[in-house]
């Protein structure tokens, strides 16, 4: 029998808010959070200098000092994340229970900027002169490996390194372990940090917006002035368990996962398939799950990031899975307040959609003032909407191939 798997928890850190309160009210409020880097490396050399950066983070608030001087960046972004999401799924970990939690996150950039630290030591002093301590961080489960070691969770730990779809990924890979009963609860999300490195692969594919010579900087999903992304960073967990526990223990239940679609349709590398086929084939496969029909969505948590060919791509495919009723849903995109994430992107999504569900609100496009003909949807522009939502569809999709989509729903007894 399948079984009901809840969230009970959730954590984040996001340029526009810290913690899910704070983000949710960002959201609902429309504040963007972007604004020229200063803290993580000097932008002086690029034609745009603005990012999603979480300027002011200071994980000694959440963590202490002890313990953190040879931490990375994500390591702590993710640790913090995760340890506000434990204390928020009020899930107390035991040495008698601590076998069956576990912790499943997506990141694929987040070691770069160690191992670039670690070999540049290594290639100008040699390896003798190389503090070992900061090797962990050169490898791509460390920051995932933060939250077990901390909190002492003896279940599996497991990164998953798909791209943009990464976060969504591991909370498939954490949906499928729980439905298998290997574990019973699972903290999963994602993170990606802030570095020069990943900046500049970035800007140097003219991916950025800004980044094209005579072009400015504008971050407006679906907008026909769209030019590019606006980079972020950050970390997001939720606390996914089986309904049974969740009730058994009196847990508070913010809403039920219904199902996932995915689908890889590889087309070309760094460019999205302009039929939007793999795309199509998640949604429908998502709803299927789910048991719904189109007209079941209340409201689509889009993945538009602000480029040309994504977003028309994105808005194509809803027509298509959604009929004459695309025209009526709701369609917002949170990375007009947060930049694209990367991996960490999707489980922005999903704890955006909890707030949604939760705080019955949508959130809005903001920076929306031209309308593109070939975007020509309603995506909640500029102003958040009260609603009450109970089923969410929640896109995440990258130019590689990877879709994956996830239904988020209202939890009812």
């Amino acid at each position: 029998m399948k079984k009901r798997i809840v969230i009970t928890g959730a954590g984040i850190f996001a340029c526009n808010g810290k913690g899910k309160e704070e983000f949710w009210q960002s959201l609902k409020d429309g504040k963007a959070g972007y604004h020229p880097v200063t803290a993580t490396f000097d932008p002086s050399q690029f034609r745009t200098n603005i990012a999603g950066e979480i300027s002011d983070f200071d994980p000694t608030i959440y963590m202490g000092k002890k313990g953190l001087r040879l931490m990375d960046r994500s390591g702590k972004l993710i640790l913090c994340a995760g340890t506000l999401c434990i204390q928020d799924s009020k899930f107390i970990i035991t040495e008698e229970n601590t076998d069956e939690v576990a912790v499943s996150t997506g990141s694929t950039l987040g070691s770069i900027r160690s191992i670039v630290e670690f070999d540049e030591i290594t290639l100008k002093e040699g390896p003798r002169y190389v503090n070992p301590g900061l090797f962990p961080n050169t490898v791509i489960n460390a920051a995932s490996s933060q939250i077990s070691i901390w909190h002492n969770i003896q279940g599996f730990n497991s990164t998953v390194s798909t791209g943009f779809t990464a976060s969504l990924d591991a909370m498939l890979y954490a949906y499928d372990q729980i439905q298998d009963g290997l574990v019973k609860l699972i903290y999963a999300g994602g993170v990606e940090e802030m570095c020069i490195q990943t900046f500049l692969g970035f800007h140097s594919l003219k991916f950025l917006s800004g980044s094209k010579p005579g072009e400015s900087f504008v971050n407006c999903p679906f907008d026909r002035r769209r030019n590019g992304i606006t980079l972020g960073e950050g970390a997001a967990i939720v606390a996914m368990e089986d309904y049974e526990q969740a009730s058994a223990r009196g847990a508070d239940i913010m809403a039920e996962i219904a199902s996932f679609g995915i689908c890889f349709d590889p087309f070309r590398v760094n460019k999205y398939n302009p039929r939007g086929t793999g795309l199509k084939t998640a949604m429908r496969r998502a709803l299927e799950a789910a048991e719904l029909e189109p007209k079941d969505i209340d409201y689509i948590c889009a993945n538009a990031n602000s480029t040309v060919a994504a977003d028309k791509i994105e808005t194509e495919a809803i027509k298509e899975v959604f009929g004459e009723y695309a025209y009526k849903i709701p369609i917002s995109s949170i990375k007009s307040m947060t930049g694209e994430c990367f991996s960490v992107s999707a489980a922005f999504s999903v704890v955006a959609s909890l707030g949604a569900i939760v705080k019955d609100f949508i959130p809005p496009t903001i920076n929306y003032q031209e309308k593109d003909p070939d975007c020509d949807l309603d995506y909640v522009p500029n102003q958040s909407r009260s609603a009450h939502l109970k089923n969410v569809l929640i896109v995440s999709f990258g130019p590689s191939g990877q879709n994956t989509c996830m239904v988020l729903r209202r939890f009812e007894k």
